[in-house]
């Protein structure tokens, strides 16, 4: 599909578009023990987990954000703070791990709240994609939303070193995309990777964006 994600950006064809590619809500099943994700890092050709590792994937969601403004759309992401102990200075999607009891969708929009201040009346939730399964054993569920176009993101040092933007045109960008490699814990491990406007995206964020440009644009 050709969009156009300049000024001229159509919102409501983006959002029928997104509305008919994405999920309306999650599958009940998706963030079950026994569920392989069909998105994960392992497809680059990394061992596939066990049924144990995979029982013990931790359940967490993230907010795929697209903020409406004035000069098309972009797509929002966090560096993460360099003092924490997993995932220190990658950069990502708002996110984090679902709380007991709290469902995928609540816990997308709680995190964004907390580490960017994005009211939820600010978000308009457009579809979920597939669960995705990262190297360090999350399961991630993905949820794509509008935001509004005047939001000013307020981050948490706590957890946050920067809130950035990226055109949404460059972030879903197919041609930008390669698979890199890396060892960790011993093991080489495959990833998507990208550069965007000086920023490096790789890992699972990679993958999810990979994944959200491959189900809209093609």
């Amino acid at each position: 599909m050709t969009l156009d994600f300049g000024p001229a950006f159509d919102v409501a064809e983006f959002r029928a578009h997104a509305h008919a590619r994405l999920a309306r809500e999650l599958p009940p099943d998706a963030m079950t023990p026994a569920h392989m994700p069909l998105a994960s890092d392992f497809l680059l050709g990394g061992p596939p987990p066990s049924a144990e590792r995979l029982a013990e994937a931790r359940p967490a969601a993230v907010l795929a954000p697209i903020a409406l403004r004035p000069g098309g759309p972009t797509m929002i992401f966090i560096r993460r703070a360099d003092h924490l102990r997993s995932h220190s200075g990658q950069v990502a999607f708002p996110g984090g791990k679902i709380d007991p009891g709290e469902s995928a969708h609540d816990a997308a929009l709680r995190e964004a709240h907390e580490e960017i201040g994005l009211e939820p009346r600010d978000v308009e939730p457009l579809g979920w994609l597939e669960p995705y399964l990262t190297g360090t054993n999350f399961r991630v569920a993905p949820l794509v939303a509008f935001v509004s176009g005047d939001f000013a993101p307020a981050i948490h040092a706590g957890e946050v070193a920067e809130c950035f933007e990226i055109p949404l045109a460059m972030a879903l960008d197919l041609d930008r995309f390669e698979v890199h490699a890396r060892e960790w814990n011993g093991i080489s491990r495959n990833f998507f990777a990208l550069s965007a406007e000086g920023r490096y995206i790789w890992g699972a964020t990679a993958g999810i964006l990979r994944t959200l440009a491959t189900r809209l644009l093609r």
